[in-house]
């Protein structure tokens, strides 16, 4: 991806998220500047994986195959192990009609997926066999706290309220549907690594490559490395 596509993404999902009532913590409009002079403080925020996420998967075209996302609450897999750890984590995410997001599970995350304002969200389901490829059996899943037991690639629609509460090792794949509106997504879910804890079904890369064209607007939480200068300590 372009940065400038990275770039007027943002801009747009600011609007579109200010627009539903969602407002984005202080940090989301620093400046890379901004971060060039912040210190120790922040390390949370490096060490959690907050911020922007904005990918194509690989794909080269962020409106087919895409997806944006900020992370505002996050532990760690450390502090899994702990008896106080911060053991849960939240996103915000926004789905165009039509954009796919790769199918996928997670190794280790439950997550909670819920429809905050927009058009329809379509989800497409199978369980995983041992050797992770799609399955055949019948997927449960619980939405709004109701059980609805799925056919292996059955689609579940939620419409602005709804959310749905998807399993470890659960494959789903998620988009928007044609004709309607983007749609503001939000996560609630156990410790969130996406370094570590994303298995795609066919391999799919799971962050863009970027042509730095221009400036970034805000940084990507990738783009910590370059920008913040305790990035070594927080995260050796």
């Amino acid at each position: 991806m372009k940065r400038s596509e990275i770039n007027g993404v943002m801009r747009d999902a600011m609007e579109l998220m200010e627009s539903k009532g969602f407002f984005l913590p202080p940090f989301a409009k620093w400046r890379p500047l901004d971060w060039e002079t912040k210190g120790l403080e922040c390390s949370d925020i490096i060490g959690q994986q907050l911020g922007w996420d904005i990918t194509d998967f690989g794909s080269g075209d962020y409106n087919k195959i895409g997806l944006l996302l900020f992370t505002t609450r996050n532990g760690t897999f450390e502090d899994l192990k702990r008896e106080n750890g911060k053991i849960y984590a939240e996103k915000i995410m926004v789905v165009q009609p039509g954009q796919v997001t790769p199918t996928h599970f997670h190794y280790q995350k439950m997550e909670d997926i819920i429809n905050r304002g927009g058009g329809t969200l379509r989800i497409r389901f199978w369980d995983s066999t041992s050797d992770e490829r799609l399955g055949d059996r019948d997927v449960v899943v619980a939405a709004d706290g109701v059980r609805r037991s799925l056919k292996a690639g059955g689609i579940l629609d939620l419409c602005p309220g709804e959310s749905v509460c998807i399993p470890q090792r659960t494959y789903h794949t998620f988009w928007g549907r044609e004709g309607e509106g983007n749609i503001l997504v939000g996560e609630v879910s156990r410790v969130n690594d996406d370094y570590v804890d994303n298995h795609f079904l066919d391999g799919t890369p799971r962050f863009a490559n970027i042509d730095e064209d221009e400036e970034p607007l805000h940084l990507l939480f990738g783009d910590y490395e370059r920008y913040y200068r305790h990035f070594a300590e927080v995260t050796k």
